[in-house]
């Protein structure tokens, strides 16, 4: 007679669900899967759009605008003054940036980006936004008490820098340029961009590191 061990059988139960993925991706699937049956869309097409924008645009096109910031002065005054225009000299013009704005950190003045009635947000160079952006706990007190909020985030500024908050809506949009960290001479604008992340266009993150050089 088959002997059942209670132990082991948890053991296998708890090792299978381990490779199981979780419930938000299995429904997304499901969906994927209804849609390609029904003609809908083909799965190639998912597939490209996928790779686009966890592999091109995502945070990566803001990436390079702000690298190019930092290295041409020129194209810095371009984007302050009308980040529209200025993106689409990379071609990243779309419905997400048609009313882009760009406001750059300074050791005096920093700034962060919420949508306090949303979660518009400039997907097209920025990616997906991320959940903590659109929870309504972060759309309530980025603006209430800014300070505190990125004191959570590990951003602690000094009592004479300014915090600008930026509100978002579907007309208009933000990006931070945070400041080009020391360091960073003779560095070209891939490796730059590298280093951007897109918590620092949001203004979440101020410091940003260098990694292993």
């Amino acid at each position: 007679m088959t002997k059942f061990d209670g132990s082991e059988a948890a053991l296998v139960h708890r090792h299978l669900h381990s490779h199981m993925p979780s419930d938000p991706a299995l429904r997304v699937k499901a969906l994927e899967s209804l849609v390609v049956e029904r003609g809908m869309v083909a799965s190639e097409t998912l597939d490209a759009w996928v790779e686009a924008y966890s592999e091109h645009i995502g945070p990566k096109r803001g990436a390079h605008v702000v690298a190019r910031a930092w290295l041409d002065t020129s194209y810095r005054v371009r984007l302050l003054e009308d980040a529209s225009e200025a993106i689409k000299e990379f071609g990243f013009e779309g419905h997400a940036t048609g009313d882009l704005v760009a406001v750059a950190n300074s050791d005096k003045a920093h700034n962060m980006v919420v949508c306090t009635l949303c979660s518009c947000y400039p997907f097209s160079i920025l990616g997906m936004s991320p959940a903590w952006y659109k929870s309504s706990e972060y759309r309530a007190r980025a603006v209430r008490e800014p300070r505190q909020v990125l004191q959570e985030f590990g951003v602690d500024l000094p009592a004479d820098t300014a915090v600008h908050v930026w509100d978002s809506t579907a007309l208009q949009r933000y990006i931070v340029i945070p400041e080009r960290p020391a360091g960073t001479d003779g560095w070209d604008e891939n490796q730059l961009a590298a280093i951007v992340t897109r918590n620092s266009m949001i203004g979440t993150q101020r410091m940003l590191s260098l990694g292993p050089v």
